[in-house]
Formats: structure tokens, sequence, C-alpha cells
């Protein structure tokens, strides 16, 4: 069976790497989900990670810093999390790469496309962190930009939920899932899936996003196969 993706952006949020404990770093669910990124690493799957910083600062709730300070600390988080990752994908066998968009050369290399692009074409994964580098932009739009940078096939973006809903699932029983939605339809309906500016940018390069449940690893692999799994934005 044929892959229908060989290069990806996989966006992982900050919250998922806390576990039940719903704060910091849960370093069993961060091997867990390690595990299900070497499984396809090891289907010779180029693998680009940009992770968010929610499990440690989420500071636009808190009206007493200034945003862009506000925004800096954020960065600091992803970065954070950024090494988690890398250690614990180390620890299963898997070779990785920081890159930070602000340089902290004593724990990661500077974001360089074509030196990110040399180490997803010999077989590592390299994890993205602080975001753009600017204040202002979403970790969800650091990916849509990343992912055009690398010339990445697709964006996968792992929540807790199995794909896109008419509604909040957790609101609203009645709210159907979607197999199938367009990037228009998710502006138009203002739907909570990325912010627009990563939408947009996504939907400029037409690059598809794929939202699914990331407790279930198997998902992702699914998916590179082509498999219906989610919903599929395009």
């Amino acid at each position: 069976m044929e892959l229908k993706y060989k290069r990806i952006l996989l966006k992982l949020s900050g919250e998922s790497l806390a576990g039940t404990k719903g704060i910091g770093i849960d370093f069993s669910e961060v091997l867990r989900i390690c595990e299900g990124i070497k499984k396809c690493a090891d289907l010779g799957v180029e693998i680009g990670i940009v992770v968010g910083g929610g499990n440690f600062w989420r500071g636009r709730s808190n009206t007493n810093i200034d945003n862009i300070t506000s925004d800096h600390i954020g960065m600091l988080a992803t970065t954070m999390n950024a090494l988690a990752i890398r250690d614990a994908l180390e620890q299963l066998g898997c070779v990785s790469r920081v890159q930070t968009a602000i340089e902290m050369r004593q724990f990661a290399e500077l974001y360089i496309r074509n030196r990110a692009i040399r180490h997803l074409e010999k077989g590592r994964v390299v994890i993205f962190g602080c975001g753009t580098g600017n204040p202002y932009f979403s970790t969800d739009t650091a990916a849509a930009l990343r992912a055009a940078e690398i010339n990445a096939d697709i964006v996968i973006k792992a929540t807790n939920v199995d794909g896109i809903y008419t509604d909040n699932p957790k609101n609203n029983i009645d709210a159907k899932k979607l197999d199938n939605i367009t990037y228009l339809d998710i502006l138009n309906k203002n739907l909570h899936v990325m912010d627009s500016t990563a939408v947009t940018l996504c939907m400029e390069n037409k690059i598809p996003i794929l939202v699914l449940n990331i407790n279930e690893t198997e998902n992702i692999i699914a998916a590179l196969y082509g498999e219906k799994i989610g919903t599929l934005v395009k």
C-alpha cells in the first residue's frame, strides 16, 4: 500500500503533552505520542512538528501583562515542549532536531529553511519552536508557515476530538462531524479549527489540513495511507 503523504507538518497542542494533569509535561504521555510519530518516521515519512505552549502559558487570558511580552513568554513555553519531544524521540531511537525561530544556540539550532529540509531528507524529525518568532501570530500560523516553507504535503492537526463538527460537540449533542470541508467554509462559518491567518495561508499555498484525534496514535498512520480519518480541509 502506497503512502499518500511523504512529508507532513504535524501540529501538536501543548495541552496534549500535559496528559490528565492539564498543566506542565507528563513525560509518559509525551512518550506515547512520540511512539506514534516514530512509527510514521519508520515508514519513511519526513516529519516536521510545531508544538504549542498552552500547557505552560496562555498569556492572553492574563490582562495584566503586555501582549508582546506575553507572546514572548509563550515562545519560551513552546521551546520547553519541543525539547521534551526531542528527548522522547531520541529515547525511542528516532533522530531529531529542534530548530527555534529565535536564537537559543545552547538549546537548539536557529531555524534555517534549507537546513531544516536537509534534516528531513536525512530522515530526522524536525521540531520547530518559538512559533513564527513574532508576537501576534499563533502556533497554528507557525504550522501553516513552516508547512509552506518545507513544502509539506499536508498539515495534520492532532487534537482531542476526532475531527471538525458543525458545533462544539461538548455543548451540542446534535453537532455533526464533517468528513470534508473547504477552507472558505471554515472562515465563513467561523469554525474554531485554526485561526484565520493559518487557514488562509494553507488555502493560498494549496496545503490540505487534516484534523484528527491524537489519542488514537494509529490515526496518523491511517491518514498517511489516505484512509478516511478525521476531517479533511481542502
